[in-house]
């Protein structure tokens, strides 16, 4: 009883996983503006502006990157220099800044490094 509920348990990890890393497109992201979603990705190149902002370019280097995560406060704590080059989920809402898709966090239950 107890492999069949690990195995129930394995199949449903994975596949809410394979469906929040769903990559959106630009138009998918705008159809969803205002909305909280996930969106996993890589990190391409990071900016640290200070202790309580740190920017995120996801999907491609700056200034190509596919969309933004802007972190703010210090409550959420990590190595942001390892990060680079690794895949990354994010769970925010949906804006446009400058006409640039961005999720902005705060929380460390947003954000979940793989």
């Amino acid at each position: 009883m107890k492999k069949i509920l690990l195995v129930i348990l394995v199949i449903v990890t994975a596949t809410i996983t394979v469906k929040a890393q769903h990559a959106f497109s630009k138009v998918e992201f705008k159809k969803n503006l205002g909305k909280t979603g996930t969106l996993c990705d890589t990190v391409y190149s990071l900016h640290i502006f200070s202790d309580t902002l740190t920017l995120l370019n996801m999907g491609r280097a700056y200034p190509k990157q596919k969309y933004n995560v802007v972190i703010k406060g210090n409550k959420i704590s990590l190595d942001w220099a390892s990060l680079k080059g690794k895949p990354l989920c994010i769970t925010g809402v949906f804006l446009l800044r400058k006409n640039k898709p961005v999720i902005e966090i705060s929380q460390p239950d947003q954000i979940n490094a793989k």
